[in-house]
């Protein structure tokens, strides 16, 4: 075996066919640059998705032991995703480097192709958990005809959003967690959460106090987010305490989900600049609005917003409850 066979560089390098230079065409040089940046965007969605599927077998099992192999590399590979995204953010620069003028040269080759088309990122969307009706201009993808996903595309997609998404996983393993069963707590004084609001409530400013009423209704309501009361109790309990051995990964886990949100909404940003810069306000090539629905999905498409707005709620360290010492024994590595 060669390097050029395994990789099949064949497949690989004879890939990229820009229409300008085609016969009859005036070539223009910039499309090669579009094509083969277009091209590694999509590799790299393959390889998110390929991240994924083993963060969603973990994720879909019954019981997830904290002290597993899988879970920190659940971790590890939702850093790798985040990596990647990063990458994705940096390589819109290589684009930055062809002017309007330039794109203009072949623009109009690509109609009605376009970056919407993307089912890959598509999917990837929606095995996060972005859901069809939360999407912007969510009529755009329910189009099969010309500038929309094909019928084959639509249906793919259609049938991932049937499956439970990340999100809806993650809320599952928060419900599941063991730490506030009562024979942990017997020797508390009291209730915690009415303890912690109590000096959760004494941690607002003036100006702050109606954040006790969100503080009930996000914790203690009817669920108005994805995740439910219970899921985000767990949550804002790692985050308070992660500082023990048990809830490091977990932790790093929530913060991983947070932070992939961030990459891809600097993705989307860096990319209606992008767009604004090339062409204005001039309709996409797919019959989008162009810059204007790039605006949108970078405003509403966060996935996991609820377990960002977690920081709301949290309290300086030194004045944490105490936790009862049966309850630390079990979140140390010695029990």
């Amino acid at each position: 075996m060669t390097y050029h066979d395994y990789l099949e560089l064949d497949k690989v390098l004879d890939s990229q066919h820009p229409k300008s230079f085609e016969p009859g065409n005036q070539p223009a040089h910039d499309e090669m640059l579009f094509i083969i940046v277009h091209q590694a965007y999509e590799l790299w969605f393959k390889q998110i998705q390929f991240e994924l599927d083993f963060i969603q077998r973990v994720f879909g099992k019954s019981q997830i032991n904290d002290n597993d192999e899988d879970l920190n590399l659940v971790r590890h590979r939702l850093h790798r995703i985040i990596r990647i995204l990063e990458l994705l953010n940096q390589q819109v620069t290589l684009l930055d480097t062809m002017t309007p003028l330039d794109f203009l040269e072949f623009r109009n080759l690509l109609t009605p192709a376009s970056g919407f088309q993307s089912l890959q990122f598509r999917l990837v969307e929606a095995r996060l958990g972005l859901r069809m009706e939360e999407r912007h201009g969510k009529d755009y993808y329910r189009r099969t005809n010309e500038g929309g996903l094909t019928t084959a595309e639509y249906d793919t997609l259609t049938r991932t959003e049937g499956h439970k998404s990340l999100l809806d996983q993650v809320n599952d393993w928060l419900e599941r967690m063991p730490f506030f069963q009562p024979l942990y707590w017997s020797a508390y004084p009291g209730s915690f959460w009415e303890d912690y609001r109590e000096r959760y409530r004494e941690s607002l400013t003036e100006r702050e106090k109606g954040k006790l009423d969100d503080f009930d209704t996000v914790f203690f309501g009817a669920p108005a987010g994805r995740f439910s009361p219970a899921a985000l109790r767990a949550a804002l309990f790692i985050m308070l305490y992660r500082d023990f051995p048990v809830f490091q990964t977990s932790f790093q886990i929530l913060d991983s989900l947070i932070e992939i949100d961030h990459w891809m909404a600097g993705w989307r940003h860096k990319h209606l600049t992008m767009v604004r810069r090339m062409i204005g306000m001039r309709v996409g090539t797919g019959n989008t609005t162009g810059a204007g629905y790039l605006e949108g999905a970078m405003s509403s498409h966060f996935v996991f917003r609820d377990l960002a707005a977690l920081s709301t709620f949290l309290i300086e360290r030194r004045n944490l409850p105490a936790l009862p010492m049966e309850l630390i024994r079990h979140l140390g590595f010695n029990k």
